[in-house]
């Protein structure tokens, strides 16, 4: 049992890394403004964070299996004594590095994205607010003088 444990964290452990260099690929994406490579890259991205989270998923069916009344694999750990017990808590150290380093590098590539998100809404604002017709008090298409669109004051007389 031990060692499809230590199978399945080594697996989790090498997704992690991939993961990695995928973002690292999607950042370099991001900053050379290739949004259609990005986009194949984050079809990735998401299809390998469901298999780990399978990953995880089955990892704690086979701890709740093999140890009634544990869920996690540190309780796992505490548990056991020896070799067995300091492969898995370098193992989870291990995987728990990848995992900083890949929410560190997914922060870089939001921070990046939502950067140029905001850098492309100012500019369509932009243009949109430059073939924006101006002021209506000018000439209008006919080549007249265009009525302001705010009524003047006026009375009214009416007669029944």
């Amino acid at each position: 049992m031990i060692g499809r444990i230590q199978e399945n964290l080594s697996r989790q452990l090498r997704a992690l890394e991939l993961l990695f260099s995928l973002l690292e690929e999607e950042f370099a994406d991001l900053c050379d403004r290739k949004p259609q490579d990005v986009s194949a890259i984050e079809i990735s991205i998401q299809e390998l964070m469901r298999q780990v989270a399978m990953e995880r998923k089955s990892l704690r069916a086979m701890i709740g299996a093999a140890y009634p009344g544990k869920q996690r694999v540190h309780e796992v750990v505490k548990a056991l004594d020896g070799e067995a017990a300091a492969v898995l808590s370098t193992q989870l150290k291990d995987l728990d590095r990848a995992e900083q380093l890949c929410a560190i590098q997914a922060d870089k590539n939001r921070q990046l994205a939502m950067g140029l998100y905001d850098q492309s809404m100012r500019l369509l604002k932009r243009l949109h607010q430059a073939i924006e017709p101006g002021k209506s008090d000018l000439y209008s298409r006919r080549g007249r003088f265009a009525k302001s669109m705010q009524p003047q004051a006026s009375v009214f007389r009416g007669r029944l």
